[in-house]
């Protein structure tokens, strides 16, 4: 098949053996124009055009050798082989041997690369049978044993010559089709980088967008169910449910917006969440109606690595989140206006900051749906999402149900391991 060529290489390759074609017709012609070419197998007339022929096959060869390696070498065997049945001599258009076992070893098929190796192999052992048998066996025939001698010892030294002149270029070949190879491999490689590291951040930003929204989101359902109910018994509870809700939705506009324009310019990440904002994730989780308890002992002491106060904030924010969700209570499951009058179910938090590690619990009732254990009930993406934070900073996430309708989700975070 083919190989690829852009229109300079194909033009090179035309006028170079253009060139050539024009050097091997001169320096077969002249020299032997006072004298015959003819050695007894073909006449002399026969004789000249052979050569012409050759010389021309060798030309093509040597224009088509990048393009289709296979035919070139396929033309330059009957080439050779035609100007040995002539019994014609060395040509000069014999050079383009070489430019054809260098352009199999560097740009052939794997078949085609061993193939050259073999025509090398093979084409010094055609050489040397072809310029020193003939006179070998005449001087055998004469039983003239000092010549015989010295014939043999011209084979050997023929071959050895022929071998590393072609396997030479043959060689050439093959060192360049390595640096092609190494080169393909490191595009592909750097291909591959690329494209590892674009996957980690849209996986980062996907996983920064879950949490950001889904939280936003259940707040907002929770106070706007119980706005719903409320709006006609208590005004007031239903004008601070919407407050929270616009205070909620403003904050989760401006995270996406955030998390957009990390999309748009990846060469560094925007402000993240620290343990700072923690307060405010805590009061848009009352305000949903949530019984919240914190219990942060031992308090966090000397500085905190940016990646662990991350992965803190964003565990918490999907547990709160799965809580406000499927927890027991919620939603107006302990009456109307639960959402807003804070009946809904209590969720504890604790927090212990030693001096290696984090570790974090965070415990709420579940209220099971028909035909479905509570356990179930919050399993998703949201786990997942919590696990790889975990992973992240070096540490374990574990969640599940410790007692029926109770569901606790653990970590451990290494303060060594972030960051």
């Amino acid at each position: 098949m083919p190989r690829t060529v852009t229109r300079p290489q194909l033009t090179f390759d035309i006028v170079a053996a253009s060139l050539f074609a024009a050097f091997a017709f001169v320096a077969t012609l002249i020299p032997w124009a006072a004298s015959s070419i003819g050695s007894g197998v073909v006449g002399e007339r026969v004789a000249w055009v052979v050569a012409i022929v050759v010389t021309a096959a060798f030309s093509v060869a040597l224009a088509l050798r990048r393009r289709t390696p296979a035919l070139a070498l396929g033309i330059s065997w009957a080439a050779a082989i035609a100007q040995m049945a002539a019994g014609l001599p060395p040509l000069p258009a014999n050079l383009a041997i070489f430019a054809v076992l260098y352009t199999t070893a560097a740009y052939g098929t794997r078949r085609l690369f061993w193939a050259g190796f073999a025509s090398a192999l093979v084409g010094a052992a055609a050489i040397s049978l072809y310029l020193i048998v003939p006179s070998l066996m005449h001087f055998a025939g004469r039983g003239d044993t000092s010549s015989i001698a010295s014939y043999v010892f011209a084979l050997v030294m023929t071959f050895v010559a022929s071998v590393l002149a072609l396997l030479l270029a043959w060689t050439i070949g093959a060192l360049v089709r390595t640096g092609i190879r190494a080169r393909e491999n490191r595009h592909a490689q750097q291909l591959a980088e690329a494209e590892a590291v674009a996957e980690a951040q849209r996986t980062r930003v996907a996983r920064d967008m879950h949490d950001v929204v889904a939280h936003s989101l259940a707040v907002v359902i929770a106070q706007a169910d119980g706005a719903r109910y409320a709006a006609a018994s208590d005004p007031q509870a239903a004008a601070t449910a919407l407050a929270t809700i616009s205070s909620t939705a403003r904050a989760a506009l401006a995270d996406v917006r955030m998390l957009l324009t990390q999309l748009r310019h990846t060469q560094a990440d925007g402000p993240q969440p620290t343990l700072a904002d923690l307060e405010q994730l805590y009061a848009h989780v009352r305000a949903a109606g949530v019984d919240l308890t914190v219990d942060v002992d031992p308090a966090p002491r000397g500085d905190i690595a940016a990646s662990l106060q991350l992965a803190v904030f964003r565990i918490l924010q999907e547990a709160l989140t799965n809580a406000l969700r499927h927890g027991a209570g919620v939603h107006g499951a302990g009456g109307h206006g639960a959402g807003v009058h804070g009946a809904g179910g209590e969720v504890a938090v604790r927090l212990a900051w030693h001096d290696d590690r984090v570790q974090l619990e965070v415990t709420n009732a579940v209220a099971p749906t028909a035909g479905q254990p509570a356990a179930d009930a919050v399993r998703g993406h949201g786990l997942i999402g919590m696990r790889e934070r975990a992973q992240l900073v070096g540490g374990t996430l574990e969640s599940g149900s410790d007692e029926p309708g109770r569901f606790v989700v653990r970590a451990v975070l290494p303060r060594d391991g972030a960051a």
